[in-house]
C-alpha cells in the first residue's frame, strides 16, 4: 500500500508531501489544475520515462519520492531480497530528474534501473488510466485481458517462447538445407585435399629432421676427405703428425732442471693436449667407421622433400605450415560431415518442440474457454449497471486451423458487444460508440480491480462520457474496491465525489507571479463544498450545499 508520497520540483508543483490513508481517496480540482500530476509524479517514481520539461521553470532538478508498505507482499519481499535491496516492512522508490537530461532511479537508496523500477512496481500498484480504451480496439490488447483475468499470463508468455525456440530451429534447418548442396561440392573438394595430405602422411617437425639428413648426405664425400685429411694431421704413423711433434716436445723439456715451475706447467699442459688430440683422434676414427655416404638414401630423401614442397606450394603455405593445414582440413571436413547429423538433430528438436508446444496451447485454450464465458458474464452485467441495459459481451475464441505453433496460442480472441436488442454482437470497432467504448472499458477496468492482488489502484478520469445514476454506479463499485485495499482515483464528477472514504483537493496559486499546484486533504465542511462546486459550479446556493450532504450522508 502506497503509505507517502514526496514531490519536489515537479511541473507546476514546488514541494508536496501527501500521507495516503487506505480506502478510497478522491482527488478533484478545477480545470487546469493539475489533478492528474500526482499520479504523472507517482508514475515517475516507478520507472515512467522522465522529459525534461517535468522539471519546475526556475528548478534545476525535479525528484519524487514514494514510500511503500509491503509487510503483506510476499512476491515483493522476494523480489527485493533476491536484488539484495531489503528494507523490512518498507519499500522506498526514489527518482531524480536534472535539467541536463539525466535521470536516476533508487529502491530502498540503492541506484536501480528503469527496469527493476517498473518491475518491482507493478507488483505494488495497477494504474488504469482514461485513454485505455482506445486500445480495445485491438486484438492484442483483447488476448492480454483474456490472459491477465484467468490468471494464464505466464502460461501465455511460455507458450510464445516455446513459439520462439520453434520458429527459430526452423530457421536454421532451413538454411541449412539450403546451403545442403553447396557443402556437398565443399565436402567433396576437402575429401580430396584431405586424401592428398594423408597420403603424403607427413609428421610433425618431419621436415626439419629430412632437411638435416639431407644436407649431411649430400655432403658424404667432402666429409671423409676432411675427416681423413684431419687424421692425418693428428696422427699418421710419420713424422709430421701432432701426436708425434707432442711427445719429442715432452720428451725435450723433461731434460731441463726438474724443479722450475715454468718448465712444469708447460709439461701438464702439453700432456693435457696429448690427452685432447688422443680424444678427437678417437671420435674420428668413430665417425669414418660408421659413416655410410648411402646415395640411394639421398635420393629418397631428396624425393620426399621434393613431394613435401610441391604440396605446399599447391595449398599456398609454408612447408612447416603443411602439417598444421592438414589437420585443419580434417577438422573442417569432419564439420560439414556432421552436418547431415545436425539437420537430424534439428529435425527431432523441432518436433519435441511441437509436441510441447501443443501441450501447453492445448492446456491454454482450455483456461481462455473457461474464462472467457466468466469474463463475458460479467462484463455484460457491469455495461448494464453503467448505461447500457441491453447491452451484452462476449469474448469469442476462433480456433486458428493450423499444423504448426502460432505465437500465442491456437486461437484468436477478439471482444465483441452488442448495444442493442436483438442484435449480433459485433467487433467493437464496427459498434461501439465513443461513449460505450469507455463505459465498455470502465466495465473490465473494475472486474480486473476486483480480481486483482496489487494492493493499490489507481483511476485516472476512466469515468469521462458516464453521469448521473451510471456514475453514482461506477462511484459505489470503486469505494467497494477501496473498502479492501486502497483506491486513488482522479474525477470531475460529484456521483463519484462523494463515495471517497477520503478527498483531496488540488488547487493553484499565485505566489509573486509564479504558479504553483498544492494538494490540500479536505475536512468534512470542506468536502460538502467541494461536492456542491462540482453539483452547481462557481454559484454554490444552499440547495446545492443541501444536494452535496445528501449524497454524502446516503454514502455514510
Amino acid at each position: 500500500m502506497l503509505l507517502h508520497l514526496s514531490i519536489s520540483n515537479f511541473a507546476i508543483v514546488d514541494t508536496l508531501e501527501l500521507d495516503i490513508p487506505s480506502g478510497m481517496t478522491v482527488i478533484t480540482g478545477e480545470t487546469g489544475a493539475g489533478k492528474s500530476i500526482m499520479l504523472d509524479a507517482l508514475g515517475l517514481a516507478l520507472g515512467d520515462r522522465a522529459e525534461v520539461d517535468m522539471i519546475r521553470a526556475e528548478a534545476n532538478k525535479a525528484e519524487v519520492i514514494a514510500s511503500f508498505d509491503i509487510q503483506h507482499l510476499p512476491d515483493a519481499q522476494k523480489w527485493l531480497a533476491d536484488h539484495d535491496l531489503q528494507n523490512g516492512n518498507e519499500c522506498i522508490f526514489r527518482r531524480v530528474v536534472t535539467r541536463e537530461g539525466r535521470s536516476r532511479g533508487y529502491i530502498n537508496g540503492t541506484p536501480s534501473t528503469l527496469q527493476h523500477l517498473r518491475m518491482l512496481g507493478d507488483m505494488l500498484i495497477d494504474i488504469h488510466s482514461q485513454h485505455e480504451h482506445q486500445s480495445l480496439l485491438k486484438k492484442d490488447t483483447h488476448r492480454k485481458l483474456l490472459d491477465a483475468f484467468a490468471e494464464t499470463s505466464a502460461l501465455s508468455v511460455n507458450v510464445n517462447q516455446t513459439y520462439q525456440l520453434w520458429k527459430q530451429c526452423n530457421t536454421k534447418l532451413n538454411t541449412l538445407s539450403q546451403q545442403h548442396d553447396e557443402m556437398a561440392d565443399k565436402v567433396q573438394l576437402l575429401s580430396y585435399q584431405v586424401h592428398e595430405l594423408q597420403l603424403l602422411d607427413l609428421q610433425e617437425n618431419e621436415i626439419e629432421a629430412l632437411e638435416q639428413e639431407q644436407k649431411m648426405l649430400a655432403n658424404a664425400e667432402s666429409s671423409m676427405h676432411y675427416c681423413q685429411q684431419a687424421l692425418t694431421l693428428c696422427s699418421d704413423s710419420d713424422n709430421s703428425s701432432i701426436l708425434h711433434h707432442l711427445n719429442i716436445t715432452q720428451h725435450a723439456l723433461s731434460k731441463i732442471q726438474p724443479d722450475n715451475t715454468f718448465i712444469n706447467d708447460a709439461l701438464q699442459l702439453l700432456a693435457s693436449a696429448q690427452i685432447q688430440v688422443e680424444e678427437a683422434v678417437a671420435e674420428l676414427n668413430r665417425f669414418t667407421d660408421h659413416f655410410d655416404a648411402n646415395p640411394e638414401r639421398l635420393q629418397e630423401v631428396e624425393q620426399r622433400l621434393s613431394a613435401i614442397y610441391d604440396l605446399a606450394r599447391k595449398h599456398r603455405v609454408s612447408p612447416e605450415e603443411l602439417y598444421m593445414k592438414q589437420q585443419t582440413l580434417e577438422k573442417s571436413l569432419l564439420e560439414l560431415e556432421s552436418s547431415d547429423d545436425s539437420l537430424e538433430v534439428l529435425t527431432h528438436e523441432i518436433a519435441r518442440l511441437e509436441k510441447d508446444y501443443f501441450a501447453k496451447a492445448k492446456k491454454l485454450s482450455k483456461l481462455r474457454e473457461k474464462s472467457a464465458k466468466t469474463l463475458s458474464q460479467k462484463v455484460s452485467e457491469q455495461i448494464q449497471q453503467i448505461g447500457m441495459p441491453n447491452g451484452y459481451f462476449q469474448v469469442q475464441l476462433t480456433h486458428i486451423p493450423t499444423h504448426t505453433p502460432e505465437p500465442f496460442g491456437v486461437e484468436d480472441v477478439e471482444f465483441l458487444v452488442s448495444t442493442n436488442p436483438g442484435q449480433p454482437a459485433k467487433p467493437l470497432q464496427k459498434v461501439a460508440s465513443g461513449g460505450e467504448l469507455s463505459r465498455i472499458s470502465l466495465a473490465i477496468q473494475v472486474i480486473a480491480a476486483q480480481l486483482s492482488t496489487t494492493p493499490t489502484l489507481v483511476f485516472d478520469e476512466v469515468d469521462v462520457g458516464i453521469s448521473g445514476g451510471v456514475a453514482e454506479t461506477v462511484g459505489q463499485l470503486l469505494r467497494k474496491i477501496g473498502g479492501k485495499g486502497q483506491v486513488l482515483c482522479v474525477t470531475h464528477l460529484p456521483q463519484v465525489a462523494s463515495q471517497g472514504h477520503q478527498h483531496f483537493f488540488v488547487h493553484k496559486q499565485v505566489k509573486t507571479d509564479t504558479t504553483h499546484t498544492n494538494i490540500a486533504t479536505l475536512s468534512a465542511e470542506e468536502k460538502v463544498t467541494e461536492i456542491a462546486r462540482l453539483l452547481g459550479g462557481l454559484n454554490i446556493t444552499e440547495h446545492t450545499l443541501a444536494h452535496a450532504k445528501e449524497m454524502i450522508t446516503t454514502v455514510e
